[in-house]
């Protein structure tokens, strides 16, 4: 077994990728085990830009193969937004879904998705990366107290439920950031051995 990076200090995102990635042979560690490595600056203008720049820097500081994601939500009526900004749009999670909500007042288009880019690096590189989404509607208010973000206003297509209200481990199957890593492991399979050979 090989230890690869998550390159996070969100522990609500590394629980999920540890429980997405339990099958494969490697040990996933967040940032939290390297609490000297200086903070990563997402100067990026894509959700991409920005987690190849976090797997990146992870990996070098780290010297292990790492991978990043940089995810959102997109809200067509707000013309894309909060998106890059999903994670700064207010100071708590309540104040980011409070801010939301009242944006989409009087909105009828409620359609948004959430976006997940998920970059590899190693050997000093960035490998590749590679993009899930989930497509669904924004609701008038909160609802359900599991997941984490703008879970409790967001309901998938094709579902009643908020991903807050949904059992964790059917959102851990079709979430964006579950359609990443899906991508992920499959190019690792199927593309490449470059992470078991060089470290």
């Amino acid at each position: 077994m090989f230890r690869v990076v998550a390159a996070t200090s969100n522990k609500h995102k590394l629980d999920e990728f540890k429980k997405m990635l339990k099958d494969q042979n490697a040990e996933i560690v967040g940032l939290d085990s390297y609490p000297d490595m200086p903070p990563i600056e997402e100067t990026g203008k894509t959700f991409r830009e920005n987690a190849e720049i976090k797997a990146l820097a992870a990996h070098e500081y780290c010297d292990a193969p790492a991978f990043a994601d940089d995810s959102g939500l997109e809200i067509e009526a707000l013309n894309g937004a909060p998106g890059i900004y999903s994670a700064r749009y207010a100071d708590t999670p309540e104040a980011r879904i409070e801010r939301v909500l009242k944006e989409m007042e009087g909105k009828t288009n409620r359609n948004a998705r959430f976006v997940c880019v998920l970059s590899i690096a190693g050997n000093g590189e960035i490998i590749e990366s590679f993009e899930g989404e989930v497509r669904g509607k924004i609701i008038d208010a909160p609802r359900g107290t599991g997941g984490f973000g703008y879970d409790p206003i967001f309901v998938p297509d094709g579902y009643d439920q908020t991903f807050a209200e949904m059992p964790e481990e059917l959102k851990n199957q079709i979430s964006h950031r579950a359609r990443a890593c899906q991508a992920a492991m499959e190019f690792i399979e199927d593309e490449m051995s470059i992470l078991d050979d060089e470290f």
